[in-house]
């Protein structure tokens, strides 16, 4: 048994999640950790809502409400989404919590004190309007490095290249259009280059990363500058420094705050588990393996500045060190990024409508028919584009034609004959049996490993592929035509359903709803896919705070079904059987267009008058 840390994303509590996000961290996530329980491993799934940083604030300040008031709401929000897609955390908690502060300045401090953090100027970008600092994310221009028009204050997403606001040319405030003047303050700073060579030494050891992700990350090396680690803002985590802790304008940068939320979140759940050492079996063990799930946009701060932040704590860059009381703390094991989604040709962009969110989806069709459509056609190693054509015809021709009218067939087919699983006589067996057993037995072998190697789309469709073979078996063998030799038809059910049943558990990582039912359609009882829930916790340090966490039980043998065959009991009861998916009818394809495009032009509609309204009201000043 391996302990496994999958470490995901944490979302930006500044409004709900779209399909586009759940595709790169989600999804992909839930898969891998179900397979690592259901393979034996013990596996800690942590992440949470990422609270802090400027964009809160202006937020915030748009809707009449603090900080606080908007990641509460979104905090909820999110929780409730990823819980109702059945991602299956251990604990997603959030970044606002007690536990989190002191894990933070804890590695703060153990950083500095080894000379990984110091103190300098920096000029920063200020609103005129507000003399608030704008965030990095927040300042669009023109590239240095490539030209592009439309690149980010912290980062350029058509070269991938980090920058500094006062880099870009012709930059601009995304928040109301002006240009933002530039001033020198103080603030800590991680000296990225004194971390370059060991976090580059550990970046060449790296086997198995997808190949887009080890080498950009690579290519982040070939300039590396200190990278400043504090705010001028009001919002955020204090400053443990004598003289800034108790600055109410000095705050640690929500990025150097939300990779510390993986420790922290392991940290918390083994507290809320009565064992507070309990995380140390995935952070200080060098046998446990770590993998961090995301989309590419964020590759540069989980395999350059978290491995920096590790390092600078373990005291292993160029000045040494020793690691803090939290012990010589794990790099990843691997970065296991996505590429991006769009939408029918558009990018998703939230601000600009073009979104799905996951509550609307999830309202209108079953969950894990988005499961599916994201794990068969999402962005794993390349950029996808989400189509509602697209998304009803997995649906139908997939989901419900080929393998839910498969468990349908077997199930009518076994109820109205026997009422059970029938005994066999071995004698009834022939070659063809055998070897649709033997290919179903395999698929375990296959399907394992292209997940466990993070070929998620592959293993699907491996999957889906020896569920076609279990329907041209029922094809070719013709059950319903067996009237006069019921041995024979007892010997081509009870294979059919041994079969049906080894596809579900190969499916089962990928539609964890559909797969308890279809173990029970089968004739199975008790837990065979655990499903997370909500639990209103209270903060471990600070008894008035009190916030909702996803958590769940996933036990091998217990409620969580093992990776292997689990052979079929004749005699098991077998009920008339009610369909597993649901068809969508193909008039929704025009539906769901036709519901963008009348949301996107009221979104339309209401920008301009606001706009139109802050016009008249400059003219009458």
């Amino acid at each position: 048994m391996s302990h496994v840390l999958v470490s995901v994303a944490w979302p930006y509590a500044n409004g709900p999640r779209h399909i586009g996000h759940v595709a790169g961290f989600g999804v992909p996530s839930d898969v891998y950790a179900r397979y690592e329980r259901m393979i034996g491993n013990d596996v800690l799934m942590v992440s949470g809502t990422d609270e802090h940083g400027t964009p809160i604030l202006v937020q915030a300040d748009a809707e009449g409400v603090t900080a606080q008031e908007l990641s509460n709401r979104y905090n909820r929000v999110i929780s409730q989404d990823l819980c109702n897609l059945g991602l299956s955390y251990d604990l997603f908690t959030r970044t606002t919590t007690k536990n989190h502060e002191h894990v933070v300045q804890d590695m703060f401090t153990q950083c500095l004190k080894n000379g990984y953090i110091y103190k300098g100027t920096q000029m920063v970008a200020i609103s005129p309007s507000t003399g608030r600092t704008l965030p990095d994310r927040y300042i669009e221009g023109t590239c240095p490095i490539c030209g592009y028009d439309g690149a980010r204050g912290d980062q350029c997403d058509n070269c991938g290249n980090e920058l500094d606001p006062i880099d870009l040319k012709n930059p601009v405030s995304k928040i109301n259009g002006e240009t933002p003047r530039f001033e020198e303050t103080e603030h800590f700073f991680l000296d990225l280059p004194a971390l370059a060579e060991a976090n580059l030494a550990w970046l060449k050891t790296r086997e198995g990363w997808r190949t887009n992700v080890i080498n950009f990350s690579i290519g982040l090396f070939k300039e590396v500058k200190p990278r400043a680690i504090t705010r001028d803002i009001d919002w955020g985590i204090p400053v443990p420094v004598d003289g800034w802790i108790d600055n109410p304008n000095k705050k640690l940068y929500v990025w150097f705050d939300a990779v510390i939320g993986y420790l922290s979140a392991s940290i918390e759940w083994a507290r809320r588990q009565g064992d507070d050492d309990a995380w140390r079996k995935w952070w200080n063990d060098p046998e446990a393996l770590s993998y961090y799930f995301m989309g590419k946009d964020n590759i540069t701060f989980h395999s350059q500045i978290w491995p920096s932040e590790l390092l600078g704590y373990n005291g292993e860059g160029s000045r040494g060190g020793e690691p803090g009381d939290m012990g010589k703390l794990n790099l990843p094991t691997e970065v296991v990024s996505s590429e991006f989604l769009s939408m029918e040709g558009r990018k998703f962009s939230s601000s600009r409508g073009i979104v799905i969110y996951v509550k609307d989806i999830l309202a209108r069709y079953q969950v894990d028919a988005v499961r599916y459509y994201i794990s068969v056609a999402g962005p794993e190693t390349s950029d996808s584009d989400f189509t509602w054509e697209q998304f009803v015809r997995h649906n139908n021709d997939e989901l419900v034609s080929g393998w839910g009218n498969l468990v349908n067939r077997v199930a009518t087919l076994l109820h109205k004959n026997f009422g059970e699983i029938p005994q066999v006589d071995e004698s009834q067996f022939t070659d063809e049996d055998h070897a649709l057993l033997e290919t179903t037995l395999k698929a375990f072998g296959t399907v394992g490993n292209f997940i466990h190697t993070h070929r998620q789309k592959a293993g699907l469709n491996e999957a889906m592929r020896v569920a076609g073979e279990v329907n041209k078996y029922i094809s070719a063998t013709e059950p319903w035509k067996i009237k006069d030799n019921p041995e024979r038809l007892a010997a081509v059910l009870y294979t059919a359903a041994q079969a049906v049943l080894d596809v579900n558990t190969l499916l089962a990582p990928y539609l964890p709803h559909s797969a308890q039912k279809v173990w029970e359609t089968m004739g199975g009882t008790g837990i065979f896919s655990p499903l997370p829930h909500i639990e209103e916790v209270t903060d471990l340090d600070n008894p008035q705070f009190t916030y909702p966490i996803i958590t769940g039980e996933y036990k091998l043998g217990e409620n969580v079904h093992p990776w292997k065959r689990e052979n079929i009991v004749s005699g098991t009861k077998i009920d008339k059987p009610t369909p597993i998916f649901q068809k969508i009818p193909v008039e929704a394809v025009q539906e769901e267009l036709e519901r963008f495009q009348s949301e996107l032009d009221a979104r339309k509609a209401k920008e301009k008058a606001r706009l139109e309204a802050e016009k008249a009201k400059l003219g009458q000043e």
